[in-house]
């Protein structure tokens, strides 16, 4: 079990650190517009992936709560059952306001996760209207359960209710 805590440091490492390379080569101005944060029920890993549903709130100071249904897909090591997680990502745009809805999009980017009863991960990901939009600088992750995963993730965000 340590050892592939140890290999999902390394992956994640890796894959974050090629990740901020290559967003770094494309730079774009952007201001924090507010937090997105995702809570979710049971997930079950099946050793080359998984998916996840979660309920999220994008959170921004003076504007109403703007609601989203989110589904996380995971391609790479994921072997484990999570009961529940709970995600937080700064929202940056290139503008300073965000209309509702506006965060509707596919996201991707590389993701890691460890748990052995309460564990954490994180994850960078960039995507929304025309790749301008960033959950970054990284997530941060919550979860119960035993899990290890580490490899590519996509985000979609549709509007919830």
């Amino acid at each position: 079990m340590r050892r592939s805590f140890i290999l999902a440091g390394s992956v994640i490492t890796t894959l974050v650190a090629s990740f901020a390379g290559a967003n770094a080569q494309q730079p774009m101005d952007r201001v924090q517009v507010g937090i997105l944060e995702c809570r979710g029920g049971a997930s079950i890993g099946f050793i080359v992936g998984s998916v996840t549903n979660l309920g999220c709130v994008l959170r921004v100071d003076g504007m109403p709560e703007d609601r989203y249904v989110a589904t996380i897909r995971k391609v790479g090591v994921d072997i484990g059952i999570t009961q529940e997680s709970a995600l937080a990502w700064g929202v940056y745009a290139p503008v300073a306001r965000l209309g509702i809805g506006d965060l509707s999009g596919n996201y991707a980017g590389a993701q890691g996760s460890a748990s052995v009863g309460v564990g954490v991960g994180g994850n960078v990901l960039v995507g929304g209207s025309n790749n301008s939009i960033a959950l970054q600088p990284l997530s941060v992750q919550g979860q119960v359960g035993l899990n290890v995963a580490a490899g590519l993730e996509s985000l979609e965000l549709r509007p919830g209710r």
